[in-house]
């Protein structure tokens, strides 16, 4: 599992020396969990670290490597990811813009085999923060691990 993520981050930083046109996002976010997470979750938080570049004057596009946490209910288990996937957002004006995350969440602990990752986010760029509300969900075999989430977003 080290090696993987090491892989991951060495790509994307090799990617990042390709592409100096890009930009290097870094965010926070927390949220409430929804639907089957609910049931064995109260709360959830995470990272993550994205480099878009432009295709357009409104489109960006780009790899994203983060983290997600679950944290358990009561005395449960703590659920958690490493989400894998390719990030893009297009702007409405000059600095509110839509976005998705998709790819696939890696679940960190025995039993959890992870599964398909998806985010759509809605954000407000103020310049070298952003503010992103979004949903969160990741697939799994016998359930889902959704959350709406409110973060914040550096420009790097």
């Amino acid at each position: 599992m080290k090696k993987l993520l090491l892989i991951v981050v060495f790509i994307i930083f090799g990617f990042a020396d390709s592409y100096a046109q890009g930009e290097i996002k870094m965010g926070v976010n927390a949220g409430v969990p929804l639907g089957d997470a609910d049931d064995y979750s109260t709360f959830n938080f995470g990272a993550d670290f994205a480099y878009l570049f432009g295709v357009a004057d409104v489109f960006s596009i780009g790899p994203l490597v983060g983290y997600s946490h679950f944290l358990g209910e009561g005395d449960g288990v703590d659920s958690h990811f490493i989400p894998l996937a390719a990030s893009g957002r297009v702007g409405l004006s000059d600095a509110f813009f839509i976005g998705a995350d998709l790819g696939y969440a890696i679940g960190i602990e025995d039993g959890n085999d992870g599964g398909f990752f998806y985010r759509p986010k809605l954000g407000y760029d103020f310049g070298i923060i952003s503010l992103i509300a979004s949903y969160s969900g990741i697939e799994v075999n016998g359930g889902s691990y959704n959350s709406v989430n409110l973060g914040i977003e550096f420009g790097l």
